[in-house]
């Protein structure tokens, strides 16, 4: 069979009010990122309801003649559920190209890790274990940009959206009899957020590891990590490209002042010691050292240094462990281990201990933790125990 690419504007608006009329379409792209601070769409792929490959589209959308308007409209009827795997990539590209999110939205991936599927699964293993097929992954690392795509790379990128069918009508299913759509819900309120999406510069400075607290060091380095932020941004290149983390944190210690002194980096590209980088990490520096006591970051306290109650902490590792093997949910999904230390410590403003995780394990959590209840074993299996008041 011949895989339909669709290059023009009419052959995706006739293809979108086809699927206007069912309930669901699997959606899934192909993009290129690695030189570029914004993904580069490189393909879409589009599948109706259906057992072959008939009903399932390749768009492009780097073709001239064509525009995304009617993919966009589709994404805003409310009637058709729109079905990704792992959307969040997906969904950045769209709400950065046209300010839109696919609604309803439905992610296998979140919905098969509250079916028991384990944290993170991936489509090769729901593909594997529900479709009960196998994937050609010889065409995953290849140039989607490049034209005309071959036969290999059109199979594999078809695969991506009709094997996605069978795994949502399933996963559907299951979501249904376990009455657990409020859990999904509540995970993709996340990915349909804009300020997932949204990357401020100014709050760039909290994704860079350093190995000190100290106020005036890290007021250089929010000022070195916005400026970084915003010429990437700016010139859509890798923030990598700019300078590295490395580089920044060294910058935010030996403070340039000159264009002299940063021919002393070490680890500085040589791109970056002139021109325009150059000038702007002179600013930044300057401008951090200016840094008022009273402006400069607050770090957050760091979960090493919580007052940890040890023998709470190694408790409600075994609740959690007993509330996974009940809800057949991943343990990691329900809570980190750093979680389980912050809630020994006392802190409280955790996932965790919200929405459908207190539903499962943060209720009764917070009732250990009280000593309202207590843990005991009963076979190959821990049971809880109310305590008398």
């Amino acid at each position: 069979m011949t895989i339909k690419t669709l290059t023009t504007t009419e052959e995706l608006e006739d293809f979108c009010a086809q699927a206007a009329a069912h309930p669901y379409v699997t959606i899934d792209t192909e993009f290129l990122r690695e030189r570029t601070y914004y993904s580069k769409l490189c393909l879409i792929q589009l599948a109706m309801p259906g057992e072959t490959d008939e009903t399932a589209v390749l768009v492009d959308p780097l073709s001239k003649d064509l525009s995304l308007e009617p993919l966009y409209t589709l994404f805003r009827n409310e009637a058709v559920v729109k079905v990704f795997h792992a959307a969040r990539q997906d969904l950045e590209i769209f709400w950065v190209d046209a300010g839109v999110f696919p609604t309803p939205l439905f992610d296998t991936q979140v919905a098969a890790m509250v079916c028991g599927f384990g944290e993170q699964v991936g489509y090769e293993t729901l593909v594997r274990k529900i479709a009960k097929q196998g994937l050609d992954k010889s065409s995953r690392f290849t140039d989607w940009s490049r034209r005309p795509l071959t036969g290999a790379q059109q199979s594999y990128a078809l695969a991506d959206v009709t094997h996605l069918r069978r795994i949502y009508e399933y996963l559907s299913v299951q979501i249904q009899k376990n009455k657990r759509s409020h859990w999904v819900a509540e995970e993709l309120q996340v990915l349909t957020d804009p300020a997932t999406y949204d990357i401020r510069p100014e709050e760039a400075w909290k994704r860079v590891k350093t190995r000190t607290n100290s106020g005036k060091f890290l007021a250089v380095v929010r000022e070195l990590a916005a400026f970084r932020e915003h010429h990437a941004q700016t010139n859509n290149i890798p923030r990598n490209r700019v300078f590295k983390d490395d580089a920044l944190v060294e910058l935010a210690s030996t403070k340039p002042r000159t264009a002299a002194d940063l021919g002393g980096s070490r680890l500085l590209l040589r791109e970056a010691r002139k021109g325009a980088i150059a000038e702007g990490i002179l600013n930044a520096v300057a401008k951090g050292i200016a840094c008022l006591p009273e402006n400069m970051p607050k770090p957050t306290q760091t979960r090493d240094k919580l007052q940890v109650n040890p023998a709470l902490a190694d408790l409600l590792r075994v609740l959690l462990k007993a509330k996974s093997e009940n809800s057949g949910v991943a343990a990691k999904l329900i809570a980190s281990s750093a979680d389980l230390d912050a809630i020994a410590a006392g802190m409280r403003d955790l996932p965790a201990l919200s929405g459908w995780r207190h539903e499962v394990f943060g209720a009764d959590a917070l009732r250990l933790c009280e000593g309202e209840i207590a843990l005991a074993a009963k076979g190959q299996h821990v049971k809880v125990v109310e305590l008398a008041k």
